[in-house]
């Protein structure tokens, strides 16, 4: 991630002036640790955490004459306890077209860090990340089903109501990116082929992206070819996989700036040899779940067979 956003910053897509990047993860990360590893970037870090995490609170102001160490951490937020929560610093009430009423409120708090974990090797005393804890709820969700609160984390601190209402809704845009991999994966069969280097895995992911957006602009021109069990929608708001449907009837309709295609037909060359040459193999950097430590391999009590000879 840290690359990424270098690589962005050296291509010219964030400049001196411009809003820090917001980055949207979901409840797999740790996002306080993110958020403390990048903080020497112009990042923002936002995403969910589980319903059953506690926070704390800032500290209290100390009153004058008060002997003792004074403390690091503020009281408890439980998230499952309504009655640790208090008045929020911020509250909006938004109206949407598909959850009916959503309320989000917001408080400052942070969490307890413990020298475990990532922070194992955290030598001293292990640092407080301030951020903000939005709590989302909405009335009703599209399929029927009982909504439950969605809490988030961001990496900001002081956040205002229109700050929340952008923050909320740009994690629920989150979804439309994990379609686009959906339909890059099934639809234009980005891992479908067996690559053999990275660069040649890069310049795929390019033309993937090519026909993606090629795909988004032949939009209007497409005729909606639904399946029995689709619903007729507008054609301002075709998805890219029915735009896909009807691109076969559009490539003879568009001017090809490339040239006339040649023939396919090898031509005559002196008969080859079998390549023997084995395959580069390269390290796909999977994480795996750590698993307890192999147990050694027990001796064998066999007696070794009698010499006859």
């Amino acid at each position: 991630m840290r690359e990424l956003v270098e690589w962005l910053i050296d291509a010219g897509q964030w400049t001196d002036g411009d809003p820090e990047i917001l980055v949207v993860v979901d409840a797999g990360y740790d996002v306080p640790r993110l958020a403390f590893l990048l903080k020497d970037l112009p990042v923002q870090v936002l995403g969910r955490m589980r319903s059953d995490r506690v926070l704390r609170r800032a500290v209290p102001t100390r009153e004058p004459g008060v002997r003792g160490r004074p403390p690091r951490h503020g009281g408890e937020f439980v998230f499952s306890d309504p009655a640790t929560w208090d008045t929020p610093d911020a509250q909006t009430v938004t109206a949407t077209r598909l959850y009916g009423t959503a309320t989000a409120r917001a408080w400052g708090l942070h969490p307890r860090l413990t020298h475990r974990s990532a922070w194992t090797s955290q030598l001293g005393a292990l640092p407080l990340i301030e951020g903000t804890v939005i709590r989302l709820q909405v009335e009703h969700l599209p399929s029927g089903a009982t909504p439950k609160p969605v809490w988030l984390w961001w990496s900001g601190t002081d956040a205002s109501g229109p700050e929340v209402d952008m923050l909320w809704q740009a994690f629920l845009r989150r979804f439309d990116i994990e379609h686009t991999f959906r339909l890059f994966k099934q639809t234009l069969g980005w891992t479908c082929p067996k690559i053999r280097t990275p660069e040649a895995a890069d310049r795929w992911t390019w033309l993937i992206l090519t026909v993606f957006t090629q795909l988004r602009l032949a939009r209007p021109l497409a005729a909606d070819l639904r399946r029995p069990w689709e619903e007729p929608t507008s054609p301002d708001r075709l998805t890219p996989a029915r735009v896909r449907r009807d691109f076969r009837h559009l490539c003879p309709k568009a001017a090809c700036p490339a040239g006339a295609p040649k023939s396919t037909q090898p031509g005559p060359r002196p008969p080859g040899r079998k390549n023997s040459q084995p395959t580069a193999r390269y390290d796909v950097h999977t994480v795996g779940k750590p698993g307890p430590a192999k147990r050694r391999t027990k001796k064998s009590t066999t007696p070794r067979p009698r010499r006859t000879g």
